[in-house]
């Protein structure tokens, strides 16, 4: 898979795709990363890539004919996306459907806000959540570690990014529990010590719908 990233700021992913699952995926050539400095494609001696609003207002604005040239320095097309504030909500069921493409471009956003036009020259947009940030770099890094983890032989076990929060009807994933049984008066359950298979799955079942009921009456009160 084929992985294109626009940003002024290169330099801000050279930490998080240098380690763990990213940083594996492309040594074993699941994915490839190219990151694409949008100031390579300003016209003059500034590097300028923002301007003030038309009509005034607050803030820098991303130019339109800047990112579209940077846009057209890509070859393959694939899927352009951009990081925005009024995009549609990502999800896992976007993760999986991104990680089955074999070329997406992510177009990170800054300053005030951009050229309306630019929407015009991606295929959708995304948002992260509800909430202010100073740039799509970090969209982007998010973006990117979920859709690497479920690229087949990612994780060694593809299994394991099956079984997991989000992954069915948004259910949330089921508690777990590992070494030691007992510690500080918390023990393991007792189903999960028992060795019934049945009774184990039957309890991961439940624990998974409470967990997510919980959740979505916590999020109805905060509306």
């Amino acid at each position: 898979m084929q992985i294109s990233i626009l940003t002024l700021f290169p330099q801000m992913f050279a930490g998080p795709f240098d380690f763990s699952i990213v940083k594996r995926a492309q040594e074993k050539g699941h994915i490839c990363i190219d990151i694409v400095n949008i100031r390579d494609f300003a016209i003059d001696n500034y590097k300028s890539v923002d301007d003030h609003p038309y009509g005034g207002g607050q803030g820098m604005i991303l130019r339109v004919d800047i990112i579209d040239r940077a846009l057209e320095s890509i070859k393959n097309k694939g899927r352009r996306i951009l990081f925005d504030p009024i995009g549609v909500p990502y999800t896992q069921k976007k993760a999986r459907e991104l990680s089955k493409l074999e070329h997406i471009t992510l177009v990170c956003g800054h300053y005030e806000g951009v050229d309306e036009r630019i929407r015009s020259l991606v295929d959708e947009s995304l948002s992260i959540g509800d909430y202010v940030l100073t740039g799509g770099e970090l969209p982007a890094m998010v973006v990117v570690d979920s859709i690497v983890r479920l690229l087949p032989g990612v994780l060694g076990d593809d299994a394991s990014s099956v079984d997991e929060s989000f992954s069915e009807e948004r259910n949330l994933e089921y508690p777990q529990y590992t070494r030691p049984e007992t510690y500080k008066d918390m023990t393991v359950p007792e189903v999960l010590r028992s060795g019934n298979h049945k009774q184990i799955e039957e309890w991961k079942k439940q624990q998974s719908q409470t967990r997510s009921s919980k959740r979505k009456r916590v999020g109805a009160r905060r509306k």
